[in-house]
């Protein structure tokens, strides 16, 4: 199949989603206003076609007109295209380039954000994210929540597929703890917990941060790894230094995809505060890794976790019950073992990417039959 995307070429999820494609021997284009340097972490023989960004150092303003101009840009390439298969990632900006171009069968993915945060910024936002959602043949998800708010759009249940974006699970396993990466970091020997979202005020990360003193009150020595990048990154470092907990943080920025399962494998407990997910891909990795989760207790993760058996879901930005659930799991070793093998299976039962795309290719093999057309 010749297969084209219009998606944030930035993304690690666009990465995967394509690259699976692309290794299968499917003939696969990506459209995108912005690559990484050298295409970096795609396959080489996807072909990329750039969107043209007016002026990137005055984003801000000059963002509106690019955005004309892709109108017409996204409809000219995917005519010289000819796909058989059109798929936007995201449904803000690139779902909506996607119908826009008038291709069909059309098929739009949401992560999370798209459906559950941005239609309720305005109504200018759900009216656009409405007219998007119409014109698409095929929906895919990450989960049974955001399949809810798309029907609540007025789409069709029936076109709309709940797949998670799921992990590697030959390259997210149970490993052995990595020493040489705990002595680089300076805490060998402790109790590690790890947070891999990013430094945004959607992922609540100060909640973590103030569970830290009522966790080193009664194990001294744990130490705390909190991942990602975000503009709430010096007022997180500024709370930690008011609380006096920083020496027992490290802030290690992101963390590249490949070395995560180093981390997670040396860790004890995995935190996720999001105050909203899709299906979160960190959870995945930490479950697949045998990872103790302790994650907020929101839609989505509930779709995963179900509390004692598998992990804890703790209230919304309850800094006290997370630290209560944290400590039982230091403490406690055959509740940790319990935890791991229960979510590596789920994983494995559930949310293997590679698993996954295959099914999307089915999907997508079944839409080529009918004769792609230009409303």
């Amino acid at each position: 199949m010749r297969i084209c995307y219009i998606a944030d070429a930035m993304s690690i999820h666009t990465k995967r989603w394509v690259n699976h494609f692309a290794n299968k021997g499917h003939e696969v284009h990506l459209i995108s206003s912005k690559f990484p340097e050298g295409y970096e972490g795609y396959n080489k023989d996807v072909q990329v076609h750039r969107l043209v960004r007016l002026f990137p150092q005055i984003w801000g303003i000059s963002g509106y007109f690019s955005g004309i101009i892709w109108l017409f840009q996204v409809r000219r390439m995917v005519r010289r295209i000819k796909p058989d298969i059109l798929n936007a990632i995201f449904i803000m900006v690139t779902g909506y380039l996607g119908a826009i171009s008038g291709f069909h069968p059309l098929v739009l993915t949401a992560l999370g954000s798209d459906i559950l945060v941005v239609p309720k910024n305005s109504i200018i936002h759900r009216f656009i994210t409405r007219i998007t959602l119409s014109k698409a043949d095929f929906v895919t998800c990450v989960s049974p929540s955001i399949k809810q708010e798309i029907i609540h759009f007025g789409i069709d249940p029936n076109i709309i597929y709940v797949t998670p974006l799921g992990v590697d699970t030959s390259m997210f396993k149970a490993r052995a703890t990595d020493n040489v990466l705990l002595q680089r970091l300076d805490i060998a020997g402790c109790p590690v917990i790890i947070s891999t979202r990013n430094l945004k005020p959607l992922y609540d990360i100060q909640t973590l941060i103030r569970a830290i003193p009522h966790v080193l009150k009664e194990i001294p020595e744990t130490k705390f790894i909190i991942a990602g990048e975000g503009e709430q990154k010096e007022y997180l470092k500024d709370l930690a230094n008011t609380l006096g907990i920083s020496d027992s943080i490290r802030f290690t920025g992101l963390i590249p995809h490949k070395e995560l399962p180093q981390y997670l494998s040396s860790s004890v407990v995995y935190v996720s505060t999001s105050l909203s997910d899709g299906a979160s891909v960190g959870l995945f990795e930490a479950l697949a890794c045998q990872t103790a989760s302790v994650v907020s207790d929101i839609p989505a993760n509930r779709d995963w976790i179900k509390d004692g058996e598998n992990g804890y879901l703790i209230a919304v930005g309850d800094s006290k019950m997370l630290a209560d659930r944290i400590i039982i799991i230091l403490k406690n070793q055959t509740r940790r073992e319990l935890f791991g093998k229960a979510g590596r299976q789920l994983v494995e039962e559930r949310a293997d990417h590679n698993k996954e795309m295959d099914k999307i290719e089915k999907a997508y093999e079944k839409l080529s039959k009918s004769d792609s057309y230009f409303q």
